[in-house]
């Protein structure tokens, strides 16, 4: 019943709410949808949207063999492509116009990362070799422009001077490093590694398998630190509930995708750790809370923490079987979001948040973060691992 309400959920409802946001005049896909349901077709189409919908549909493809959906996944690519790339300075641009030019020519290492995650997948579905260059090629731009001796940076303008990094941070900091950033690099990273199984990127993958265990996770608290200064000083007392059970099975993915076995001993106990930690503080009111800055947790149930628990939890139960109340962890976080979550209304998707009282928080349906890529992958990710394990 888990897996196959899922897969239905990601046939009737996913993709065709992404394909109806298809931009057939300009390329890409509309950038805006607002909780009235209305969409803003002129409204700026952000990268990180965009490649995750490339990332979408060229795994949607992958899991359910359609070619219509490849058809989907090459529209996205080709605006990619012809659109957010910069001929000039190399990297893609944070966000462009609705008529492709560029809006805001920032050069993040996030969205450099997210470029490269959906042009591996991309390549995966199509064959396609020149996005598998592209890929390629913003790996090297990452490697040289957007690290120092201490790991990856962050914001930089156009032609790659650092700048501050006002988009991915939050909670009243300015950071200079992010785990957000360097879990989604290792992401990226594990997908090109798959798909091409070449040693340079394997020996970055190690570096930031290295970085994680060394300076990310706090070993007293089971938690990954967040916002950090430039040398890996953490700069405010934050645990994000999502991050951290997202990360447990995405770095477990990339140590079964690595298959070194050092690394393994040495990081699995970590993962371990983050998903009983989780389990035993987040998960309550069969749900995810959010966060909790200097012990205060906010309660909010956000869109994509949910879709990640319900991921973890089944990857924790999946390594350890004896675990099985992660197991009924993932069922339940799943009937919360088929129950509350999911907006009911013809032509619309997952809310975005709900209060406590798992009331809509009346934010868009679909923005620049607001994307197919966490429920999306959810769906993946259910319906492989429950058909590899029959």
């Amino acid at each position: 019943m888990f897996g196959s309400e899922i897969k239905k959920h990601l046939t009737d409802d996913l993709i065709p709410f992404w394909r109806g946001m298809k931009d057939s005049e300009y390329g890409g896909f509309y950038g805006y949808m607002g909780y009235d349901l209305a969409i803003d077709k002129k409204a700026v189409k952000g990268c990180i949207l965009n490649s995750r919908i490339l990332w979408f549909f060229s795994n949607a493809f992958l899991t359910l063999g359609e070619d219509a959906l490849l058809k989907e996944a090459r529209h996205a690519f080709l605006f990619l492509k012809e659109h957010f790339l910069d001929s000039e300075y190399g990297g893609v641009y944070w966000a462009l116009s609705y008529d492709g030019r560029p809006e805001d020519d920032t050069k993040h290492t996030y969205s450099q990362a997210f470029a490269i995650y959906a042009l591996s997948s991309y390549y995966d579905a199509s064959g396609d070799g020149e996005a598998l260059e592209i890929a390629r090629s913003l790996i090297r731009l990452v490697e040289d422009k957007c690290r120092d001796e201490y790991g990856y940076l962050e914001a930089f303008t156009r032609d790659f001077h650092p700048e501050d990094n006002d988009k991915l941070s939050e909670n009243g900091v300015m950071a200079e490093k992010t785990m957000n950033t360097l879990l989604h690099i290792f992401e990226a990273y594990t997908e090109f590694y798959r798909v091409t199984k070449e040693e340079q990127v394997a020996d970055r993958l190690k570096y930031m398998l290295g970085l994680m265990a060394d300076r990310i996770y706090n070993q007293e608290l089971g938690r990954q630190e967040v916002f950090f200064d430039r040398t890996w000083n953490s700069l405010i007392d934050l645990y994000s509930y999502g991050h951290d059970i997202e990360a447990a099975w995405l770095v477990d993915r990339g140590l079964k995708i690595l298959d070194d076995r050092a690394l393994t001993e040495r990081l699995a106990p970590i993962t371990e750790a983050i998903t009983e930690n989780i389990y035993n503080r987040a998960y309550t009111g069969h749900s995810l809370a959010n966060e909790a800055e200097n012990g205060v947790v906010d309660t909010t149930r956000v869109w994509w923490v949910q879709a990640e628990a319900v991921v973890g939890f089944l990857n924790g139960y999946q390594k350890n079987p004896e675990k099985s109340e992660y197991l009924r962890a993932a069922e339940d976080i799943w009937g919360y979001i088929r129950d509350y979550m999911i907006d009911k209304r013809e032509g619309s998707e997952w809310f975005s948040g709900l209060d406590v009282d798992r009331k809509p928080l009346g934010k868009p349906i679909a923005d620049p973060w607001k994307c197919p890529y966490h429920n999306g992958r959810m769906c993946f990710e259910v319906i492989r691992r429950l058909r590899d394990a029959s």
